[in-house]
């Protein structure tokens, strides 16, 4: 369906979400910076590049978005590096529940079936345990972010066209949500009169303000293993005083996360994939 054809089907009933006890200036008075990390997917290296570089530029508090564990091989180290920055807010994702035992791999290709046993087997009882005990999405952060590892509406729910993309606008009860899952960064924007998307930039870093009449669905890109043809990790700070989400895409020692994933025996596409972004 055209992106016009979308708008149409919405914005006779159009909402920002916004209550009349919510204002602009009561969310302005709201002055975090959020480190945003998803779909880290056992990837290391990845992630403490990530955490080195926000650790440069700053941030209050970490909100993780699902998938920490699954493909690659340091699912207990990642484990232990999310819970020594106390995140404010965590959410499961599907591979979290598969490789803790709560859900079997239905749905799972051979590769990721192979990985979420292997994760299984090499995963502590206490990090089960902590995987098992995450909440599922989505999750209030505060008046302005809510997250969720899918989407709103189910988090299983993958969101890669238009219609996806307003339905979970329309669910969504805050004027930001954070998802992850497709391991694709993309940006939804939905106004009385507009919806627009903004894919993948090419830059390393970039900024999109979010302006007070929108609501916005914002998805970083992952981590530990992008899908969108570029390697580098991914990751995000939004900063509510500013009302501006920071996007940023980092090199980081790719060989030595593939290395890892073929010593320990995981299927060798894992690391391949990891190369080429795919």
């Amino acid at each position: 369906m055209p992106v016009a054809a979308v708008w149409t089907i919405w914005s006779s009933n159009f909402s920002t979400g916004f209550g009349p006890s919510t204002s602009t200036s009561h969310l302005g008075t709201l002055t975090m910076r959020y480190l945003v990390l998803t779909d880290i997917h056992g990837n290391l290296e990845a992630l403490d590049t990530c955490i080195a570089d926000a650790t440069t530029r700053r941030f209050d508090a970490t909100l993780c978005l699902g998938d920490l564990v699954g493909y690659g091989a340091d699912p207990n180290a990642v484990i232990d590096r999310l819970q020594a920055l106390q995140p404010l807010s965590v959410v499961r994702g599907n591979h979290d529940k598969v490789a803790c035992g709560l859900e079997q791999a239905e749905g799972f290709n051979a590769v990721a079936k192979s990985a979420a046993r292997w994760t299984f087997d090499v995963l502590t009882p206490e990090h089960r345990q902590w995987l098992a005990d995450l909440p599922e999405g989505p999750h209030i952060v505060d008046d302005m972010i809510e997250i969720c590892h899918g989407s709103p509406f189910d988090e299983d729910a993958y969101i890669f066209d238009e219609l996806d993309a307003v339905r979970a606008l329309k669910t969504s009860t805050r004027p930001l949500c954070l998802f992850g899952h497709t391991h694709y960064p993309v940006t939804f924007e939905l106004a009385a009169d507009h919806f627009d998307t903004v894919g993948p930039a090419a830059a390393g870093e970039m900024r999109m303000p979010l302006r007070a009449e929108s609501k916005y669905l914002l998805n970083p890109g992952s981590v530990g293993q992008p899908r969108d043809g570029d390697p580098r990790a991914a990751y995000a700070i939004v900063d509510t005083a500013t009302r501006a989400v920071e996007l940023f895409r980092l090199r980081y020692p790719v060989e030595q996360a593939q290395a890892k994933i073929v010593d320990a025996g995981l299927p060798d596409v894992l690391a391949q994939r990891l190369a080429v972004g795919r």
